[in-house]
Protein backbone atom coordinates (compact mmCIF):
# COMPACT_ATOMS: atom_id res chain seq x y z
CA UNK A 1 0.00 0.00 0.00
CA UNK A 2 1.26 3.35 -1.44
CA UNK A 3 2.07 5.66 2.36
CA UNK A 4 1.38 8.82 0.36
CA UNK A 5 -1.83 8.08 -1.05
CA UNK A 6 -4.45 10.18 -0.24
CA UNK A 7 -8.56 9.60 -0.27
CA UNK A 8 -9.75 11.47 -3.08
CA UNK A 9 -12.82 10.09 -4.84
CA UNK A 10 -14.95 11.74 -7.37
CA UNK A 11 -17.55 9.81 -8.62
CA UNK A 12 -20.91 10.61 -9.96
CA UNK A 13 -23.39 9.68 -7.91
CA UNK A 14 -26.33 7.10 -9.33
CA UNK A 15 -29.72 9.80 -9.92
CA UNK A 16 -32.28 8.08 -9.27
CA UNK A 17 -34.59 7.32 -11.84
CA UNK A 18 -37.73 9.22 -12.32
CA UNK A 19 -40.80 6.56 -12.11
CA UNK A 20 -43.30 6.22 -15.64
CA UNK A 21 -46.96 6.67 -14.92
CA UNK A 22 -48.99 3.93 -17.04
CA UNK A 23 -52.84 4.05 -16.92
CA UNK A 24 -54.24 0.08 -16.87
CA UNK A 25 -57.57 -1.33 -16.98
CA UNK A 26 -58.96 -1.85 -13.24
CA UNK A 27 -59.81 -5.39 -14.19
CA UNK A 28 -56.05 -5.93 -15.55
CA UNK A 29 -54.79 -4.49 -12.32
CA UNK A 30 -56.98 -6.75 -10.02
CA UNK A 31 -56.38 -9.78 -12.09
CA UNK A 32 -52.63 -8.69 -11.65
CA UNK A 33 -52.78 -8.87 -8.17
CA UNK A 34 -54.27 -11.55 -7.94
CA UNK A 35 -51.86 -13.74 -9.56
CA UNK A 36 -49.40 -12.13 -7.65
CA UNK A 37 -50.73 -12.66 -4.20
CA UNK A 38 -51.16 -16.84 -5.41
CA UNK A 39 -47.76 -16.84 -7.06
CA UNK A 40 -46.54 -15.40 -3.38
CA UNK A 41 -48.40 -18.00 -1.36
CA UNK A 42 -47.20 -20.93 -4.09
CA UNK A 43 -43.86 -19.71 -3.05
CA UNK A 44 -43.98 -19.37 0.31
CA UNK A 45 -45.61 -22.05 1.00
CA UNK A 46 -43.92 -24.80 -1.27
CA UNK A 47 -40.86 -25.24 0.36
CA UNK A 48 -42.85 -26.18 3.61
CA UNK A 49 -44.95 -28.43 1.86
CA UNK A 50 -41.57 -30.12 0.39
CA UNK A 51 -39.82 -30.47 3.82
CA UNK A 52 -42.83 -31.79 5.79
CA UNK A 53 -43.57 -34.45 2.78
CA UNK A 54 -39.38 -35.43 3.34
CA UNK A 55 -40.29 -36.36 7.19
CA UNK A 56 -43.53 -38.00 6.57
CA UNK A 57 -41.93 -40.20 3.99
CA UNK A 58 -38.77 -40.49 5.46
CA UNK A 59 -40.58 -42.01 8.53
CA UNK A 60 -43.09 -44.13 6.22
CA UNK A 61 -40.17 -45.41 4.41
CA UNK A 62 -38.46 -46.96 7.93
CA UNK A 63 -41.23 -48.51 9.03
CA UNK A 64 -40.92 -50.85 6.74
CA UNK A 65 -37.00 -51.42 6.15
CA UNK A 66 -35.74 -54.59 7.08
CA UNK A 67 -33.95 -54.65 10.90
CA UNK A 68 -30.53 -55.89 8.64
CA UNK A 69 -30.83 -52.32 6.85
CA UNK A 70 -32.21 -50.48 9.71
CA UNK A 71 -28.77 -51.56 11.60
CA UNK A 72 -26.81 -50.41 8.67
CA UNK A 73 -28.47 -47.14 8.58
CA UNK A 74 -28.18 -46.56 11.95
CA UNK A 75 -24.53 -47.02 12.10
CA UNK A 76 -24.00 -44.87 9.58
CA UNK A 77 -26.08 -42.10 11.37
CA UNK A 78 -24.27 -42.39 14.47
CA UNK A 79 -20.98 -42.47 13.18
CA UNK A 80 -21.50 -39.09 11.40
CA UNK A 81 -22.98 -37.63 14.75
CA UNK A 82 -20.11 -38.77 16.23
CA UNK A 83 -17.35 -37.40 13.65
CA UNK A 84 -19.37 -34.02 13.78
CA UNK A 85 -19.29 -33.94 17.50
CA UNK A 86 -15.68 -34.65 17.76
CA UNK A 87 -15.21 -31.91 15.08
CA UNK A 88 -17.11 -29.76 17.26
CA UNK A 89 -14.86 -30.49 20.34
CA UNK A 90 -12.03 -30.23 18.54
CA UNK A 91 -12.65 -26.75 16.88
CA UNK A 92 -13.70 -25.11 20.74
CA UNK A 93 -10.39 -26.46 22.01
CA UNK A 94 -8.46 -24.75 19.03
CA UNK A 95 -10.40 -21.74 19.49
CA UNK A 96 -8.71 -20.87 22.59
CA UNK A 97 -5.52 -19.23 21.28
CA UNK A 98 -6.71 -17.11 19.18
CA UNK A 99 -9.45 -15.87 22.05
CA UNK A 100 -6.32 -15.70 24.21
CA UNK A 101 -4.29 -13.48 21.30
CA UNK A 102 -7.27 -11.36 20.68
CA UNK A 103 -7.74 -10.34 24.58
CA UNK A 104 -3.83 -9.91 24.56
CA UNK A 105 -4.01 -7.71 22.06
CA UNK A 106 -6.78 -5.67 23.84
CA UNK A 107 -4.97 -5.62 26.52
CA UNK A 108 -1.83 -4.42 25.32
CA UNK A 109 -4.32 -1.49 23.28
CA UNK A 110 -5.79 -0.15 26.69
CA UNK A 111 -2.25 0.40 28.40
CA UNK A 112 -1.10 2.03 25.62
CA UNK A 113 -4.41 4.87 26.11
CA UNK A 114 -5.90 2.97 22.73
CA UNK A 115 -2.82 4.33 20.38
CA UNK A 116 -2.87 1.43 17.28
CA UNK A 117 0.63 0.69 16.09
CA UNK A 118 -0.14 2.42 12.59
CA UNK A 119 -0.20 5.93 12.56
CA UNK A 120 -2.98 7.51 10.86
CA UNK A 121 -1.62 9.16 7.97
CA UNK A 122 -0.44 5.42 7.38
CA UNK A 123 -3.69 3.75 7.34
CA UNK A 124 -5.11 2.23 4.25
CA UNK A 125 -8.07 4.01 2.80
CA UNK A 126 -10.89 1.92 3.32
CA UNK A 127 -14.69 1.76 1.74
CA UNK A 128 -17.22 0.87 3.81
CA UNK A 129 -20.12 -0.27 2.19
CA UNK A 130 -23.54 -0.82 3.89
CA UNK A 131 -26.43 -2.95 1.38
CA UNK A 132 -29.65 -2.28 1.26
CA UNK A 133 -32.54 -3.60 -0.12
CA UNK A 134 -35.21 0.10 0.65
CA UNK A 135 -38.36 -1.36 1.15
CA UNK A 136 -37.38 -4.00 4.38
CA UNK A 137 -34.92 -2.02 5.42
CA UNK A 138 -36.70 1.14 4.96
CA UNK A 139 -37.17 1.76 9.04
CA UNK A 140 -33.63 0.97 10.08
CA UNK A 141 -30.94 2.67 6.99
CA UNK A 142 -31.00 6.11 7.81
CA UNK A 143 -30.07 4.87 11.76
CA UNK A 144 -27.12 2.72 10.58
CA UNK A 145 -26.01 5.21 8.52
CA UNK A 146 -25.84 7.97 10.64
CA UNK A 147 -24.15 5.61 13.47
CA UNK A 148 -21.13 4.44 10.68
CA UNK A 149 -21.21 7.91 9.89
CA UNK A 150 -20.37 9.13 13.44
CA UNK A 151 -19.28 6.34 15.06
CA UNK A 152 -16.63 4.79 13.82
CA UNK A 153 -13.22 5.74 15.39
CA UNK A 154 -11.36 5.85 11.60
CA UNK A 155 -9.43 9.04 9.97
CA UNK A 156 -12.29 10.49 8.00
CA UNK A 157 -10.04 10.90 5.20
CA UNK A 158 -8.96 7.71 5.34
CA UNK A 159 -12.91 5.85 5.05
CA UNK A 160 -15.92 6.74 3.06
CA UNK A 161 -19.25 5.62 4.02
CA UNK A 162 -20.94 3.99 1.06
CA UNK A 163 -24.87 3.41 1.14
CA UNK A 164 -25.80 1.30 -1.99
CA UNK A 165 -29.34 0.36 -1.97
CA UNK A 166 -31.81 -0.80 -4.08
CA UNK A 167 -35.67 -0.21 -4.58
CA UNK A 168 -38.49 -1.40 -7.09
CA UNK A 169 -40.60 1.55 -6.01
CA UNK A 170 -39.87 5.19 -4.90
CA UNK A 171 -39.80 5.70 -1.25
CA UNK A 172 -40.01 9.28 -0.31
CA UNK A 173 -39.27 11.51 1.95
CA UNK A 174 -36.27 8.67 2.50
CA UNK A 175 -34.79 8.79 -0.62
CA UNK A 176 -34.28 12.61 -0.31
CA UNK A 177 -33.29 12.35 2.90
CA UNK A 178 -31.00 9.60 2.10
CA UNK A 179 -29.22 11.95 -1.02
CA UNK A 180 -28.25 14.67 1.52
CA UNK A 181 -26.32 12.18 3.86
CA UNK A 182 -23.52 13.70 1.48
CA UNK A 183 -23.92 17.66 1.88
CA UNK A 184 -23.56 16.91 6.04
CA UNK A 185 -20.98 14.26 6.28
CA UNK A 186 -18.16 14.82 3.88
CA UNK A 187 -17.36 10.98 4.15
CA UNK A 188 -20.31 9.82 2.67
CA UNK A 189 -21.89 8.75 -0.42
CA UNK A 190 -25.10 7.38 -1.80
CA UNK A 191 -25.40 5.50 -4.70
CA UNK A 192 -29.08 3.89 -5.85
CA UNK A 193 -27.92 1.36 -7.77
CA UNK A 194 -30.08 0.94 -10.89
CA UNK A 195 -31.59 -2.11 -12.39
CA UNK A 196 -30.47 -4.16 -9.35
CA UNK A 197 -32.51 -7.10 -7.89
CA UNK A 198 -30.03 -8.43 -4.96
CA UNK A 199 -27.35 -7.62 -2.77
CA UNK A 200 -24.37 -9.04 -5.49
CA UNK A 201 -26.03 -6.49 -8.20
CA UNK A 202 -24.94 -3.55 -5.53
CA UNK A 203 -22.20 -4.59 -5.39
CA UNK A 204 -20.58 -5.43 -8.58
CA UNK A 205 -22.29 -2.15 -9.15
CA UNK A 206 -19.68 -0.56 -6.92
CA UNK A 207 -16.83 -2.38 -8.02
CA UNK A 208 -16.78 -1.13 -11.10
CA UNK A 209 -16.24 2.35 -9.60
CA UNK A 210 -12.59 3.72 -9.36
CA UNK A 211 -12.86 4.81 -6.06
CA UNK A 212 -9.18 4.50 -4.98
CA UNK A 213 -9.29 2.49 -1.70
CA UNK A 214 -7.51 0.04 -0.47
CA UNK A 215 -9.64 -1.99 1.54
CA UNK A 216 -13.30 -2.41 1.08
CA UNK A 217 -15.73 -3.49 4.11
CA UNK A 218 -19.06 -4.84 3.40
CA UNK A 219 -22.17 -4.80 5.93
CA UNK A 220 -25.88 -5.52 5.73
CA UNK A 221 -28.16 -2.76 6.37
CA UNK A 222 -28.97 -4.10 10.15
CA UNK A 223 -25.62 -4.21 11.86
CA UNK A 224 -23.69 -2.00 13.89
CA UNK A 225 -19.93 -2.30 13.54
CA UNK A 226 -18.45 -1.65 16.91
CA UNK A 227 -16.29 1.61 16.47
CA UNK A 228 -13.24 0.19 16.64
CA UNK A 229 -14.13 -2.39 14.23
CA UNK A 230 -12.67 -0.59 10.87
CA UNK A 231 -9.27 -0.38 12.76
CA UNK A 232 -8.70 -3.46 14.15
CA UNK A 233 -9.35 -5.00 10.90
CA UNK A 234 -6.94 -2.67 8.99
CA UNK A 235 -4.34 -3.28 11.96
CA UNK A 236 -4.26 -6.80 10.81
CA UNK A 237 -3.90 -6.38 7.01
CA UNK A 238 -0.72 -3.54 7.91
CA UNK A 239 0.31 -6.29 10.22
CA UNK A 240 0.69 -9.05 7.54
CA UNK A 241 0.81 -8.25 3.57
CA UNK A 242 -0.35 -11.89 2.82
CA UNK A 243 -3.83 -11.21 4.61
CA UNK A 244 -6.53 -10.54 2.02
CA UNK A 245 -9.14 -11.38 3.92
CA UNK A 246 -10.44 -10.38 7.69
CA UNK A 247 -13.68 -11.61 8.92
CA UNK A 248 -14.92 -10.44 11.95
CA UNK A 249 -17.46 -11.71 14.69
CA UNK A 250 -21.08 -11.08 14.46
CA UNK A 251 -22.92 -10.20 17.62
CA UNK A 252 -26.65 -10.69 18.07
CA UNK A 253 -27.70 -7.63 19.81
CA UNK A 254 -31.37 -8.18 20.18
CA UNK A 255 -30.93 -11.53 21.95
CA UNK A 256 -33.26 -10.75 24.88
CA UNK A 257 -36.26 -9.94 22.94
CA UNK A 258 -37.71 -13.55 22.27
CA UNK A 259 -36.49 -17.19 22.95
CA UNK A 260 -35.99 -17.65 19.57
CA UNK A 261 -33.74 -14.68 19.36
CA UNK A 262 -31.73 -15.76 22.50
CA UNK A 263 -31.39 -19.16 21.13
CA UNK A 264 -29.89 -17.33 17.67
CA UNK A 265 -27.38 -15.61 20.30
CA UNK A 266 -25.68 -18.42 21.48
CA UNK A 267 -25.80 -20.36 18.36
CA UNK A 268 -23.98 -16.73 17.13
CA UNK A 269 -21.40 -17.17 19.63
CA UNK A 270 -20.67 -20.39 18.88
CA UNK A 271 -19.94 -20.04 15.30
CA UNK A 272 -18.07 -16.64 15.13
CA UNK A 273 -16.31 -17.33 18.55
CA UNK A 274 -15.52 -20.92 18.70
CA UNK A 275 -16.19 -22.70 15.56
CA UNK A 276 -14.54 -20.44 12.83
CA UNK A 277 -11.54 -19.39 14.92
CA UNK A 278 -10.95 -23.12 15.61
CA UNK A 279 -11.68 -24.09 12.20
CA UNK A 280 -9.21 -22.12 10.81
CA UNK A 281 -6.59 -22.68 13.40
CA UNK A 282 -6.89 -26.53 12.64
CA UNK A 283 -7.42 -26.44 9.02
CA UNK A 284 -5.03 -23.59 7.96
CA UNK A 285 -8.19 -21.33 5.80
CA UNK A 286 -10.77 -18.80 7.18
CA UNK A 287 -14.00 -18.10 5.33
CA UNK A 288 -15.62 -14.51 4.69
CA UNK A 289 -19.37 -15.13 5.76
CA UNK A 290 -21.31 -11.99 4.19
CA UNK A 291 -21.29 -9.55 6.43
CA UNK A 292 -18.35 -7.56 8.30
CA UNK A 293 -15.74 -8.81 6.69
CA UNK A 294 -12.76 -6.82 5.03
CA UNK A 295 -11.36 -7.40 1.42
CA UNK A 296 -8.28 -6.37 -0.24
CA UNK A 297 -10.07 -3.94 -3.00
CA UNK A 298 -8.18 -5.27 -5.63
CA UNK A 299 -9.06 -8.91 -5.09
CA UNK A 300 -13.01 -8.05 -4.57
CA UNK A 301 -12.35 -5.89 -7.83
CA UNK A 302 -11.32 -9.18 -9.81
CA UNK A 303 -13.33 -11.88 -8.07
CA UNK A 304 -16.81 -10.02 -7.74
CA UNK A 305 -20.01 -11.74 -6.35
CA UNK A 306 -21.71 -14.00 -8.39
CA UNK A 307 -25.48 -13.23 -8.54
CA UNK A 308 -26.34 -16.57 -9.54
CA UNK A 309 -25.76 -17.93 -6.26
CA UNK A 310 -27.98 -18.13 -3.25
CA UNK A 311 -25.59 -17.69 -0.93
CA UNK A 312 -22.84 -15.19 -3.13
CA UNK A 313 -21.21 -14.77 0.11
CA UNK A 314 -19.71 -18.03 0.86
CA UNK A 315 -19.32 -18.27 -2.80
CA UNK A 316 -17.20 -15.89 -2.96
CA UNK A 317 -14.96 -17.29 0.29
CA UNK A 318 -14.56 -20.54 -1.89
CA UNK A 319 -13.13 -18.85 -5.12
CA UNK A 320 -11.48 -16.59 -2.84
CA UNK A 321 -9.70 -19.81 -1.28
CA UNK A 322 -9.38 -21.51 -4.32
CA UNK A 323 -6.32 -18.62 -5.61
CA UNK A 324 -4.47 -19.29 -2.16
CA UNK A 325 -5.86 -16.45 -0.42
CA UNK A 326 -5.40 -15.78 3.07
CA UNK A 327 -8.56 -15.25 5.43
CA UNK A 328 -7.98 -14.36 8.87
CA UNK A 329 -11.10 -14.83 11.63
CA UNK A 330 -10.11 -11.48 14.18
CA UNK A 331 -12.12 -11.65 17.36
CA UNK A 332 -11.82 -7.76 17.90
CA UNK A 333 -13.64 -6.60 14.75
CA UNK A 334 -16.86 -7.22 15.82
CA UNK A 335 -20.42 -6.21 14.67
CA UNK A 336 -24.17 -6.44 16.28
CA UNK A 337 -26.81 -7.53 14.58
CA UNK A 338 -30.25 -8.40 14.24
CA UNK A 339 -31.69 -11.70 14.30
CA UNK A 340 -35.08 -12.87 13.48
CA UNK A 341 -38.18 -12.17 15.78
CA UNK A 342 -40.67 -15.15 14.07
CA UNK A 343 -40.30 -18.28 13.13
CA UNK A 344 -41.10 -17.26 9.65
CA UNK A 345 -38.57 -15.17 9.25
CA UNK A 346 -35.86 -17.62 10.41
CA UNK A 347 -37.56 -20.23 8.20
CA UNK A 348 -37.06 -18.05 5.24
CA UNK A 349 -33.32 -17.08 6.41
CA UNK A 350 -32.83 -20.92 7.29
CA UNK A 351 -34.14 -22.22 4.02
CA UNK A 352 -31.79 -19.88 2.11
CA UNK A 353 -28.23 -20.79 4.01
CA UNK A 354 -29.45 -24.52 3.57
CA UNK A 355 -30.25 -24.29 0.11
CA UNK A 356 -27.23 -21.69 -0.45
CA UNK A 357 -24.07 -23.95 0.93
CA UNK A 358 -25.35 -27.19 -0.70
CA UNK A 359 -24.76 -25.08 -3.62
CA UNK A 360 -21.90 -23.43 -2.93
CA UNK A 361 -20.79 -27.40 -1.54
CA UNK A 362 -21.82 -29.00 -4.83
CA UNK A 363 -19.95 -26.36 -6.74
CA UNK A 364 -16.29 -26.11 -4.43
CA UNK A 365 -15.69 -30.04 -3.83
CA UNK A 366 -13.58 -30.00 -6.44
CA UNK A 367 -11.39 -28.05 -4.42
CA UNK A 368 -10.86 -31.31 -2.13
CA UNK A 369 -8.76 -32.79 -4.66
CA UNK A 370 -7.21 -29.99 -7.71
CA UNK A 371 -4.39 -27.67 -7.60
CA UNK A 372 -4.39 -24.09 -6.16
CA UNK A 373 -5.67 -21.67 -9.69
CA UNK A 374 -3.77 -18.96 -10.04
CA UNK A 375 -2.26 -18.40 -6.47
CA UNK A 376 -1.96 -14.98 -5.52
CA UNK A 377 1.01 -15.80 -2.85
CA UNK A 378 3.82 -18.25 -3.69
CA UNK A 379 3.64 -19.23 -0.11
CA UNK A 380 0.29 -20.48 -0.61
CA UNK A 381 0.57 -22.29 -4.14
CA UNK A 382 0.01 -25.35 -3.17
CA UNK A 383 -2.80 -26.81 -1.19
CA UNK A 384 -1.71 -29.21 1.42
CA UNK A 385 -3.17 -32.33 3.08
CA UNK A 386 -4.66 -30.50 6.06
CA UNK A 387 -6.43 -28.02 3.96
CA UNK A 388 -7.79 -30.55 1.27
CA UNK A 389 -9.29 -33.00 4.39
CA UNK A 390 -10.52 -29.53 6.17
CA UNK A 391 -12.55 -28.82 2.94
CA UNK A 392 -14.08 -32.28 2.54
CA UNK A 393 -14.80 -32.11 6.53
CA UNK A 394 -17.04 -28.69 5.70
CA UNK A 395 -18.52 -28.80 2.32
CA UNK A 396 -19.13 -32.78 2.10
CA UNK A 397 -19.17 -34.33 5.68
CA UNK A 398 -20.26 -31.31 7.31
CA UNK A 399 -23.14 -30.25 4.71
CA UNK A 400 -24.34 -34.14 4.90
CA UNK A 401 -24.61 -34.76 8.04
CA UNK A 402 -27.28 -31.99 9.08
CA UNK A 403 -29.56 -34.85 6.64
CA UNK A 404 -28.81 -37.54 8.36
CA UNK A 405 -29.74 -35.79 11.64
CA UNK A 406 -32.78 -35.54 9.74
CA UNK A 407 -32.94 -38.90 9.03
CA UNK A 408 -31.76 -39.96 12.25
CA UNK A 409 -35.08 -38.09 13.72
CA UNK A 410 -37.35 -40.08 11.01
CA UNK A 411 -35.56 -43.28 11.83
CA UNK A 412 -36.22 -43.04 16.07
CA UNK A 413 -39.82 -41.40 14.47
CA UNK A 414 -40.42 -44.88 13.27
CA UNK A 415 -38.86 -47.03 16.08
CA UNK A 416 -41.86 -45.12 18.48
CA UNK A 417 -44.67 -45.62 16.11
CA UNK A 418 -43.56 -49.00 15.55
CA UNK A 419 -42.16 -50.37 18.42
CA UNK A 420 -44.20 -47.83 20.97
CA UNK A 421 -42.28 -47.82 24.47
CA UNK A 422 -43.78 -49.10 27.81
CA UNK A 423 -41.58 -46.69 29.78
CA UNK A 424 -39.35 -43.95 29.59
CA UNK A 425 -36.39 -46.14 30.52
CA UNK A 426 -38.02 -48.49 27.26
CA UNK A 427 -37.51 -44.75 25.53
CA UNK A 428 -34.42 -44.38 26.44
CA UNK A 429 -33.00 -47.89 25.32
CA UNK A 430 -35.14 -46.94 22.35
CA UNK A 431 -33.77 -43.78 21.36
CA UNK A 432 -29.96 -43.90 22.70
CA UNK A 433 -28.82 -47.56 23.30
CA UNK A 434 -30.48 -49.73 20.34
CA UNK A 435 -27.34 -51.65 19.08
CA UNK A 436 -24.26 -51.80 20.98
CA UNK A 437 -22.34 -49.35 19.02
CA UNK A 438 -24.08 -46.54 19.67
CA UNK A 439 -23.71 -47.32 23.78
CA UNK A 440 -19.76 -46.90 23.06
CA UNK A 441 -20.23 -43.93 21.14
CA UNK A 442 -22.41 -42.24 23.65
CA UNK A 443 -20.21 -42.85 26.31
CA UNK A 444 -17.07 -41.39 24.30
CA UNK A 445 -19.36 -38.15 23.39
CA UNK A 446 -20.05 -37.88 26.43
CA UNK A 447 -16.75 -37.31 27.42
CA UNK A 448 -16.46 -35.20 24.88
CA UNK A 449 -18.79 -32.94 26.02
CA UNK A 450 -17.43 -32.59 29.16
CA UNK A 451 -14.23 -31.93 28.77
CA UNK A 452 -15.47 -29.12 25.58
CA UNK A 453 -17.38 -27.38 28.55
Amino acid sequence: MEKTKDCTIDIGEAAPIAPVTRHEPKGRQTLEKTIEKVSSFISEWTPFCLVASYFVFSTCLYMYCSEGLIAVFWFIYMCTNFYIAGATVIEAFMSITPCREARKVVTQAEEKGWLFPTAHSKLPILDLLIVAYLPNEKDIIMDRAKYALEQLDYPQDKIRINILYNTPVSIEPLESELFQLPLMYPHARVIKVPNSTSKADNLNYFFTLDTGSDLIAIYDCDHYPHPNGPRWAAERFMADSEVDIVQGRCIIFNAAETYLTSMIAVEFDKIYAVSHPGRSTMWGFGLFCGSNGYWRTSLLRDMKMDGSMLTEDIDSALRAFSRGCKTVHDLNVTSYELAPTTFGAFWKQRLRWAQGWAQASMRHAKLIYNGVNEPLHETRAKRDFTARFGVLSLLLIREASYYLVTQYTCLVLSFVIVKFPKSGADLWKLVYFQYPVSQWLFVIRSVQYTLRN
